[in-house]
């Protein structure tokens, strides 16, 4: 059993708590992971806040990491003790029907087919205080020292700079590839992205890879427009800016919408805004971001009858075991300015001033 320190939430709605918890060694199928960096998602604002559905508490949250394995378990051969991985939000069984299908990266073992909140025996390798505590997504990267199925591990470049990479468990790859394989953006097409956090900062990168002439970067923060232009967008607007819905706007500025859209912020309002900002015939709407569990959204019939493609994205549509190894090649051979994503860096022991940078848009 290792002793280390993790971020614990408790209960909802009260901030983490930095405790010293005991991690228990891997059974058959599992690896223990030294974390040595996790990004904070907005996932985990979700999670703290109950609407990230079937949770359980106490967790130790966190799904955007890099460490380093410290042990395996029985039957484990695709890593070894020393090789640097990725925890993988959506696993890759590779045996599912969607794993084995080539269009597909979901995975019948994701948290949202199969509550992820204790190991696939049903028991946690997390205690505190004499108390099991719950694992987030089979992941919980808010811990020094956390257990993972193998199958939600992707191992990569033993070079990689894991402080930097610790992002390709969620933020870049998921915009990135929204753009890239969910929307499949074309040459010379015109783009919208709404939301500028790191994730739409990534779907701007996406849409530029692709090649898009014209990328729209919508957001009510001002103070992300610097970055988004260095990243690829080509306007830069605020629906604060005008008295029409921001829809209109939009399809002004480029005759009849846009030819694809990312919502990449987890409001109903903005997906209907996104899906409305495309054009009516062959637009792509793509929802990025992540709802309350719970909600509904409204929308009227018309904008899908006459052509308009609506459709969501996990992860960016990466088959995440074979994928993400690759993205982190991409990133070590300077394909992505990802490190452009980074705006702070901080210790554990920081982890609720690092959630209050997030909800302040900083």
């Amino acid at each position: 059993v290792i002793r280390c320190r993790a971020a614990v939430a408790w209960a909802v709605g009260k901030p983490l708590s930095v405790e010293e918890v005991e991690v228990a060694p891997p059974k058959a199928g599992e690896v223990r992971v030294k974390i040595v960096a996790t990004g904070i998602c907005h996932t985990e604002k979700h999670v703290l806040e109950g609407s990230f559905p079937n949770v359980h508490f106490p967790v130790i949250p966190g799904h955007e990491g890099a460490g380093i394995v410290e042990s395996i378990g029985e039957g484990v051969t695709s890593l070894k003790p020393g090789d640097k991985v990725i925890p993988l939000c959506i696993p890759q069984c590779g045996e599912c029907t969607f794993c084995l299908n080539p269009e597909s990266n979901f995975c019948l073992k994701s948290h949202l087919y199969e509550p992820q909140n204790l190991m696939p025996d049903k028991t946690s390798r997390f205690t505190c205080k004499g108390k099991q505590i719950h694992h987030f997504l089979w992941l919980s990267t808010f811990a020094e020292y956390t257990v993972i199925p193998e199958c939600a591990l992707a191992k990569i470049d033993a070079a990689a700079p894991l402080e930097k990479v610790c992002l390709f468990g969620c933020g870049f790859p998921t915009g990135y590839g929204a753009a890239i394989n969910t929307a499949k953006v074309k040459p010379g097409s015109t783009c919208a992205v709404f939301g500028l956090g790191g994730v739409g900062l990534s779907a701007v990168m996406g849409c530029k890879a692709a090649g898009a002439s014209r990328i729209i970067a919508v957001d009510i923060n001002k103070d992300k427009f610097a970055k988004a232009k260095e990243l690829g967008a080509t306007d830069c607007i605020c629906p604060h800016d005008f008295k029409k819905p921001i829809q209109e706007v939009l399809t002004e500025m480029t005759g009849h919408g846009v030819d694809y859209s990312f919502e990449v912020i987890g409001r109903a309002d903005t997906m209907t805004a996104a899906l409305a900002s495309c054009n009516m015939s062959t637009g792509v709407c793509v929802m990025v971001g992540v709802l309350d569990s719970g909600s509904a959204i409204s929308v009227d019939p018309i904008l899908l009858l006459s052509g308009r493609t609506w459709k969501g994205t996990l992860l960016g549509g990466w088959k995440t075991r074979e994928s993400i190894p690759k993205l982190v090649s991409s990133y070590m051979e300077k394909k992505f300015k990802s490190d452009l994503l980074i705006t702070h860096t901080l210790p554990i022991a920081k982890v609720n001033e690092g959630i209050e940078l997030l909800c302040a848009g900083k």
